[in-house]
């Protein structure tokens, strides 16, 4: 079932809403809970029921183990129990969405033929597989303070952030799911979370499916051999940038809007990160659940920064190859994270010498400056969603050959055009070079043009949505910026809101699945 479906928003969330109130309204929080499971449980259940014996079978086994890690923490037999925890969930994650790469992997290695057949891929299953992986380890810790089977069964299930996040940790969510006031109505929960959640929808139907339309074909004809044009494979990469950037970040406000309609907070996981000044600050705004989740339970346990320099830079390019694995099963993913880790690694040894050779202090610059920095972290961001936007390697080779001009360094004829007619201080034979403007003009034209400027101007000169509704505390440990657009409970921005619902409601037609429900 997805967020941007008829039968979602007319059909599944007022009746999951209204008896979930209901219920609570009348006394019965645990039972109102409970309620919300189930609701999470067919939520998941919606593409395909044998889903639900996967998803249950792992809080069963989960929450089994992290009972007894939270009873007996720290001890041998605990650390055990750890280990075991932990390799059931990378073995099923493992089975569903590796087992077939490396079989691949090994017989065009080795000349053999092994085969498990098509194997489907659960939705989610990295998702929530990650989320119990560190309630193990925290219980393992010693951390976890609450062992409700129910509170539990919410934490890992609940629907708003089950399928592609973002990657809640338990000391978020289980406190709150102990606050009987959560399952009273309030109409301000009801207003704001829906003001996010319309924001989100928008992000998706109208923004980023409009995108895709750019960015898809594109990338189809580099799948399939085509020798693009420069201008052409820059468009269909700056199209794919903003069209997962949107795609992505309107779906975790989507279930941040859902959630607090619930009276639940989630986390932030995106803060305008294509305003990151560098790599580090980009991982510091982009999916930060996922950051924080691969800081906190693979870069800091490999040793972080505490062993030298190089082993840091080590430990940076390993926790990103693992971050770019746990993706996608591919090549194209493990070099995406490659990069990544060589951008943070690069980016550390970059500051230290600025701070420790140059003198320079690391926070501070002039204005050029920092809008260099900016461009020039977009650029190398823009250049790494190629490979992780491919089918395979060759596809995205022959797409970074283009970038590069390798192809011929060519414009369509309409861009010839349109400078001859708005610089005609410039003389013509000053525009017009041989083989540099081919007559096809792509799928571009004005409208694909004006999209990517239309996208460019919201994503750098608008304040998000968290920013934009920073007053009402929309999201855990939340830290207001003040701005110039602030939502405020008002005639004005209820009409507002109203036109985004309508016009996505309209453009749902077609709805599309969410990116990240392939990861």
């Amino acid at each position: 079932m997805l967020f941007n479906s008829y039968i979602f928003i007319f059909l599944f969330c007022p009746v999951t809403f209204i008896v979930f109130y209901l219920i609570g309204g009348r006394g019965y929080h645990r039972l109102a809970l409970a309620w919300l499971v189930g609701a999470s449980l067919f939520f998941y259940g919606w593409w395909n029921p044998i889903y639900l014996i996967i998803i249950v079978g792992s809080i069963l086994f989960n929450y089994q183990i992290g009972l007894s890690l939270g009873n007996h923490h720290r001890t041998k037999h605990s650390t055990l129990l750890l280990g075991i925890g932990i390799a059931a969930n990378v073995s099923l994650i493992g089975y569903f969405k590796y087992a077939n790469f490396f079989l691949d992997n090994i017989n065009l290695l080795f000349g053999s033929g092994y085969h498990l057949g098509k194997i489907i891929l659960p939705l989610g299953i990295s998702f929530f597989t990650f989320q119990q992986i560190a309630y193990l380890i925290d219980a393992h810790r010693g951390e976890t303070k609450e062992y409700s089977f129910l509170h539990y069964c919410l934490f890992v299930t609940f629907f708003p952030q089950l399928i592609a996040g973002p990657i809640v940790h338990h000391k978020e969510m289980l406190p709150q799911f102990t606050l009987e006031v959560i399952s009273k109505f309030k109409l301000g929960n009801l207003s704001i979370g829906l003001t996010i959640f319309a924001f989100g929808l928008f992000k998706k139907v109208i923004i980023a499916d409009t995108l895709a339309t750019y960015a898809s074909p594109v990338f189809a004809a580099a799948d399939q051999g085509v020798t693009l044009t420069f201008f052409e494979a820059w468009c269909g990469a700056f199209a794919y940038t903003f069209q997962l950037y949107f795609d992505f970040s309107g779906y975790s406000d989507m279930a941040i809007g859902l959630g607090r309609m619930l009276g639940i907070r989630l986390p932030l996981n995106f803060n305008s990160p294509y305003k990151a000044v560098n790599i580090i600050d980009f991982w510091q705004r982009w999916h930060i659940t996922l950051s924080r989740f691969l800081r906190d339970y693979l870069y800091i346990p490999l040793g972080g920064n505490r062993k030298g320099r190089v082993r840091q830079y080590a430990n940076l390019v390993a926790t990103m190859l693992l971050g770019g694995l746990w993706h996608g099963a591919g090549w194209t993913f493990i070099v995406w994270g490659a990069l990544h880790g060589v951008f943070l690694a690069t980016n550390h040894a970059w500051l230290h010498v600025r701070h420790t050779f140059l003198g320079l202090d690391r926070t501070k610059g002039t204005l050029r400056g920092k809008l260099s920095a900016q461009l020039l972290t977009f650029f190398v961001v823009v250049i790494s969603w190629v490979v992780f936007r491919s089918e395979n390697l060759e596809s995205a080779t022959n797409m970074w050959q283009s970038m590069a001009g390798l192809h011929g360094i060519s414009f369509p004829r309409l861009l010839q055009d349109m400078a001859i007619k708005y610089l005609a201080w410039i003389p013509p034979h000053w525009l017009i070079f041989d083989g540099m403007f081919p007559n096809n003009t792509a799928p571009w034209a004005y409208r694909g043009i004006l999209a990517l400027l239309i996208a460019g101007l919201l994503t750098w000169f608008m304040p998000n949505v968290t920013q934009i509704m920073g007053k009402t505390n929309p999201v855990i440990h939340h830290q207001p910026v003040p701005t110039m657009i602030a939502w405020n409970n008002s005639l004005y921005w209820a009409t507002g809101v109203g036109i985004m619902l309508g016009l996505s409601i309209l453009g749902l037609g077609s709805a599309s699945e969410f990116l990240y429900f392939q990861f």
